[in-house]
């Protein structure tokens, strides 16, 4: 894996390496489906809980929960365990989104 960075490994496991703090707050909300989704800040920074709020609400919105038919990476196939991740901005500060089927969480990059 050349193109690889050298401080990447791509056997870790994010689950393991990443583990819930016990400070960790959680928000939830139905979706149009009525199954909740949660939302986890797992910064450690104790986010806004207004911000949280708006940021689960936007999630449930936009639809980002639940199955989903195309893979992030345009597959075509539908993974039960799926974690796909991005970026958000709180404040002055980015953290790292990760969204599972039916959470997601704020972490500290």
């Amino acid at each position: 894996m050349e193109s690889t960075f050298p401080h990447i490994d791509p056997l870790a496991n994010f689950d393991i390496d990443n583990p819930l703090r016990e400070d960790a707050k959680r928000y939830s909300a139905l979706n149009a489906q009525g199954k909740t989704c949660t939302l986890i800040d797992n910064t450690g920074c104790s986010l806004p809980e207004t911000e949280c709020l708006d940021i689960l609400n936007a999630l449930i919105e936009n639809q980002l929960f639940g199955f989903r038919s195309l893979s992030a990476q345009g597959g075509s196939t539908i993974q039960l365990d799926r974690r796909e991740s991005s970026h958000i901005q709180v404040g002055e500060t980015l953290y790292r989104l990760v969204i599972y089927r039916h959470e997601a969480r704020i972490e500290p990059f």
